[in-house]
């Protein structure tokens, strides 16, 4: 029988929750990283043992974790094999992430942008790990200020695919209440020189040469807060969705409105139909089912939790306008949990699962594509991120 391996990143570590196709007993492991702050942990599509972690902390700064057996050691790569989980802080800094560099080799404290003015940029965190589809070594990082970064030796070593912050629209992205993070990667399975990446707040862009350039892909998007509510770039986009079986299509939660692309992001529509509130973080597609969608709406931009105290899961089944409410097995009152951009996953059992972690610490289940929940644990620190395996 099927397994299931969910990922969960918390404000204070990360966890592994593990049960067999039922989905009914869970094993709860962790944490791991106890204290930090785990903004996405997330296993490889060609190697399910091999999961990498975001570990990063305010204090102590930004390491990357690697776990080649599933979850069950952990390794710093960059140090010794032999390195184990530091119990407190660490005493050296692994992973090195390689940046545009002067001729002297140091690290550039700034960025040339195309129009020739500097802008300061720091490497403050990695807010998304993304791994290959083909090759376990191959990983991904969005990281904040809005970056993305490519490891082909198990995260050893990192290169800035530069293109994308030297873009000539730089000077107009601007930081979302969270700040400039690069939270959305997406690599096209038919396509390996297609990647799609979002940014608060900057927008959604595309590149089609493997990262050299990239394109701002954001027509049809419109956001009041702008002075130009219709520009090329500066949408705070929460996050973005694909099915695999349908690499153009691909559905987004802006912070207002739900929208949606069938021509690779060239043009978007939107799709929030009768949705209570068209406010939220996550947005995912079933697994088998291109056209069914689920979102969170929260109340609002300011408001960060569910209306009337009612936690609910929203699914369309027609790719958008048309929603209900799925509710069974979710807090009827009393609930004011928010779910962050990247804490929401399915599986792909034949019967696919959904899941998703709340800023409260809780991690809910559905075995049965939502139409009913529970719990698989309680008390957890805040949930930053959830991610599933299919075993």
């Amino acid at each position: 029988m099927s397994k299931v391996r969910v990922l969960v990143g918390t404000r204070k570590g990360a966890f592994v929750l593990s049960a067999d196709g039922k989905r009914k007993d869970w094993k709860v492991e962790g944490p791991f990283f106890a204290g930090w702050e785990i903004y996405h942990m997330k296993g490889s599509p060609a190697d399910p043992n091999r999961i990498y972690v975001s570990q990063t902390s305010g204090w102590f700064g930004q390491l990357i974790q690697r776990s080649d057996d599933g979850g069950k050691t952990w390794h710093q790569p960059g140090m010794p094999d032999e390195a184990v989980p530091p119990p407190g802080p660490p005493t050296a800094l692994p992973n090195r992430f390689a940046y545009d560099t002067s001729e002297t080799g140091k690290p550039l404290t700034t960025h040339q942008w195309y129009d020739g003015t500097q802008h300061p940029w720091e490497f403050k965190r990695v807010w998304h790990l993304e791994p290959s589809l083909t090759d376990p070594n191959t990983v991904y990082a969005g990281v904040e200020d809005a970056a993305l970064f490519r490891s082909t030796d198990g995260g050893e070593n990192w290169q800035e695919l530069g293109g994308l912050r030297g873009h000539g629209s730089g000077p107009m992205w601007m930081p979302g209440a969270g700040g400039m993070g690069l939270h959305t990667i997406i690599l096209d399975p038919g396509n390996p020189d297609r990647i799609y990446i979002a940014i608060s707040a900057a927008g959604a862009f595309r590149t089609d040469d493997s990262g050299t350039t990239w394109k701002p892909i954001n027509k049809g998007l419109v956001s009041g807060f702008m002075p130009k509510p219709d520009a090329e770039v500066g949408h705070c986009v929460h996050h973005v969705a694909m099915h695999r079986a349908r690499p153009d299509v691909l559905f987004m939660q802006k912070h207002w409105d739900v929208m949606r692309t069938d021509d690779a992001g060239e043009s978007w529509r939107e799709v929030s139909g009768n949705l209570p509130t068209d406010f939220g973080f996550v947005i995912d597609v079933h697994a088998h089912e291109p056209e069914t969608l689920y979102v969170v709406p929260i109340k609002s931009d300011s408001e960060h939790f569910p209306l009337e105290g009612k936690l609910r899961v929203y699914r369309s089944r027609s790719g958008g306008n048309e929603w209900e409410p799925l509710a069974k097995g979710l807090p009827e009152k009393d609930c004011y949990v928010n779910v962050l951009r990247d804490a929401m996953a399915v599986d792909t059992l034949d019967d696919c699962g959904v899941y998703f972690g709340t800023t409260g610490g809780q991690v809910y289940a559905s075995a049965d594509a939502g139409e009913s929940w529970m719990p698989i644990v309680h008390d957890l620190p805040a949930v930053l991120s959830v991610e599933v395996q299919t075993l």
